[in-house]
């Protein structure tokens, strides 16, 4: 699982700084800096803070964050149209 690179990921596809996802979320810009890097593991309350201030489910935040062989029930293509069609949402989504 690579959270930290999924939280990176979808910040960039929000357009949000780190400082500005720092704020949204009140984990401090070095912490989320080391989150997003894999440096360190993130409490359940900051991962659930952090989807919040992207604006989602914890659940989807962790399905993207998840590696092909933890969701071996899905085929590759369904994981990779799932996953794009929730950045296509992200992108669009107002706020």
């Amino acid at each position: 699982m690579d959270l930290g690179g999924t939280i990176r990921q979808c910040r960039n596809v929000k357009k949000l700084t780190l400082a500005e996802l720092s704020e949204k979320c009140g984990i401090s810009v070095s912490h989320l800096s080391l989150l997003e890097n894999n440096n360190r593991e993130p409490s359940i309350s900051a991962v659930e803070a952090i989807s919040k201030s992207l604006g989602l489910p914890l659940s989807v935040l962790v399905f993207l964050a998840s590696q092909k062989n933890e969701v071996s029930e899905l085929s590759a293509s369904h994981i990779e149209t799932l996953s794009n069609n929730i950045m296509e949402l992200m992108a669009n989504a107002k706020g």
